[in-house]
């Protein structure tokens, strides 16, 4: 695996995990939590995050294989549902708007739901997770490495909650929304190449 392939499964876990835009859902989630437990908060959220990611990464294709589907047509579903949630990153409601006014309805609280669930790890995420990892592409190795890769990108999620309140007063609501509609921008165009990729794994396009 060359660098520009290291940097570019980085950006591809940083834009889908999209630390900055869990900024509001992690300040709404400890709105009652005393501010002495925000730390322990926000690692556990991480971490939960962390174990479902894993859990797709180690076997999100075996399950797909199990039920007789195709990475490729996985991948252009993926592809299609990523670029639908990256269209309404740009033009609809922001992301975190959307997962709080969900938090709000419901009146859940706690690190699962909705900061460690949808908000870091999102569909989206779990969907990069398996397509990165495809053991038919990639090797134990270049999939340990895409894991280490997952983990800094988490690493930088924890850090970033973490001085959330710091964070969110520099930005304020507007910073937060440019943000994850540049992010959205970013995304779409990672469909579209997955999409794309789908297409050639199936034998349907030829790209090369």
């Amino acid at each position: 695996m060359n660098w520009t392939s290291l940097i570019r499964e980085f950006i591809t876990l940083l834009v889908v995990i999209d630390p900055i835009g869990s900024i509001p859902v992690m300040l709404f989630a400890v709105s009652r939590v005393p501010a002495n437990l925000h730390r322990i908060f926000v690692i556990r959220a991480v971490a939960i995050a962390g174990i479902v990611l894993l859990i797709f990464l180690i076997g999100g294709q075996y399950l797909l294989e199990t039920l007789g589907l195709r990475l490729g047509s996985f991948q252009i579903a993926g592809g299609i549902i990523l670029f639908m949630f990256a269209i309404t990153m740009i033009f609809g409601e922001s992301k975190p708007a959307r997962e709080i006014e969900e938090a709000e309805r419901d009146h859940l609280e706690g690190a699962v739901f909705p900061l460690a669930i949808p908000s870091i790890a999102s569909p989206g995420a779990m969907l990069a997770i398996v397509v990165l990892t495809d053991n038919h592409r990639h090797s134990v190795g270049e999939q340990s490495i895409t894991a280490a890769l997952l983990f800094l990108v988490l690493l930088v999620t924890l850090a970033t909650l973490l001085a959330a309140t710091y964070i969110y007063r520099l930005i304020g609501n507007s910073g937060v929304s440019v943000v994850s509609r540049v992010m959205g921008i970013v995304l779409s165009t990672i469909a579209v190449d997955a999409v794309l990729g789908g297409l050639e794994g199936l034998g349907i396009l030829n790209i090369h």
